[in-house]
């Protein structure tokens, strides 16, 4: 076994072990001397050795290397031959991940490609080829704005949702706070927010601004009267996401709205996981700001927006030029932001027939798992949610393994846990819908997408079975928590 280590160790310093094989290395999870197994969550779970180099997965580049018997290995699956039925097709994979990240669409590619090349000049140069920038940034704001329901001069363009999340956040309170005679120092969000609005609130609470986390019931549906109870006279600003990223359930945001503009306090929408998923109308959700981002939309990485209408107060969170109206100074991003612009449109025109397409789909994976595999449950409100959207609670399987052993097979997912300093904590969302650690733990989420097939769906409904089956087979807990079917 030490020498295995020392093997083991050897190659991860030569960066000869994929990715994730490091960071579970890194977590204490060493290669058992016993038939390849890596010990993950108390679970023993097989792994694959025999990867060819140029295979689909990224789990363990092997290289022809072997720490057990590859007899044991012959098969191409992950569990060996004697175990599994599953028989995966080495090229087929069903990426489930949408809520993370979405494919670029070709068009949006072709769209951004001149100015990766020919049309390099700066959208802030007065020469040509500036100028050309500048009308090319000008075409995409006004795309970006149609989307959203608003004029063109309210859409400023930042690197992504977190920074139109702190931009935000950060920016009213930092105009307002100072200025007001009464100490305005409140805000007002709740506990199921992205990090990117939870930690620019717990930034705030550090400099002595008041926050109140609204709760969610086991829905995962913020109650709009208490976002009405919590209301003071020094509140500054509610923020509310549209979407929820883990399970997809959808806001009262248009009530949200009215209250918060009846007590004359600004409203920020985090809608990165709504765009072109529900219909988008800044004025009929009576938002002050609202944060989209490119990437959830087929676009590139690394561009956003944020929406402000006319006349919210909003301090930049970064010095520097003139840029976005001495909204957000930076030299702006062509190619991203024309991408961008293509990527709203499609939003726009997929609008009418995608969300149902989808929701077709997902609503096949989710029964399917339902009526196959026992003790399944879906979290949160299943009437009141995204379309492409599913989150999934698996008791005694663990998410983490669930995820690692589905990847090997070809099915991305998500467990929408955080990953820090080595450890993985319980989803924070989960754990405010009610769920305990160990129900958060074993929970995945499934998210579909503009690229997502009937047989993509099917090979997953053939894979996931198969994993749980396996995974609390090797659990201890499985006995308990386990009903049959």
């Amino acid at each position: 076994m030490n020498s295995l280590r020392h093997t083991w160790m050897q190659l991860e310093r030569d960066r000869r072990v994929a990715p994730a094989s490091r960071r579970l290395l890194a977590r204490g999870y060493a290669p058992a001397q016993k038939q390849g197994q890596f010990l993950i969550a108390n679970l023993e779970l097989e792994f694959k050795l025999n990867v060819p180099e140029s295979g689909t997965s990224n789990f363990l580049i092997a290289n022809k290397m072997r720490f057990c018997n590859p007899e044991i290995f012959a098969s191409p699956r992950i569990f060996s031959s004697r175990a599994s039925s599953f028989q995966p097709l080495e090229s087929m994979r069903a990426y489930l991940d949408y809520n993370a990240t979405t494919p670029v669409d070709p068009a949006v590619l072709e769209a951004m490609l001149p100015f990766l090349a020919d049309n390099f000049g700066n959208a802030s140069s007065i020469h040509s080829a500036g100028q050309r920038a500048r009308a090319a940034v000008d075409r995409a704001r006004d795309s970006v704005a149609v989307l959203l329901g608003a004029k063109s001069s309210e859409i400023v363009f930042t690197s992504g949702g977190t920074e139109a999340d702190n931009l935000a956040i950060l920016g009213p309170v930092a105009a307002v706070a100072p200025k007001s005679a009464g100490g305005r120092k409140h805000i007002i969000t709740s506990a199921i927010e992205h990090h990117a609005v939870l930690n620019s609130c717990q930034a705030l609470e550090e400099q002595g601004i008041d926050v109140t986390y609204a709760s969610v019931g086991s829905t995962g549906v913020v109650d709009p009267d208490e976002i009405r109870r919590a209301l003071r006279p020094e509140t500054i600003l509610v923020s509310v996401m549209h979407a929820n990223n883990e399970l997809g359930t959808i806001q009262p945001i248009e009530e949200i709205g009215r209250i918060a503009a009846e007590a004359d306090v600004y409203f920020h929408c985090d809608a990165v996981q709504s765009a072109g998923k529900l219909p988008l109308d800044v004025n009929q959700l009576s938002v002050d700001l609202l944060s989209i981002s490119a990437h959830k939309i087929y676009g590139p990485k690394g561009v956003g927006a944020l929406y402000v209408r006319t006349g919210t107060p909003l301090a930049p969170q970064f010095h520097g030029g003139h840029h976005e109206r001495d909204r957000r100074p930076g030299t702006e991003n062509v190619p991203g932001i024309v991408g961008f612009g293509k990527a709203a449109e499609l939003a726009l025109a997929n609008f009418a027939a995608e969300p149902q397409r989808i929701g077709a789909l997902r609503d096949r994976l989710e029964r399917a798992i339902l009526d196959s595999i026992s003790s399944v449950r879906v979290n949160g409100d299943v009437t009141r949610r995204v379309t492409n959207t599913t989150n999934l609670s698996f008791a005694a399987a663990g998410g983490e393994a669930m995820l690692i052993a589905l990847d090997l097979l070809g099915v991305a997912c998500s467990t929408g846990a955080a990953c820090s300093s080595g450890a993985v904590e319980p989803s924070h969302v989960l754990l405010a819908i009610g769920l305990s650690p160990d129900e958060a733990r074993s929970s995945l989420r499934f998210s579909l997408g503009r690229q997502t097939t009937a047989e993509e769906v099917d090979f997953a409904i053939a894979a996931i079975p198969e994993v749980v089956e396996r995974l609390r087979a090797l659990s201890p807990r499985s006995a308990t928590m386990v009903t049959a079917r």
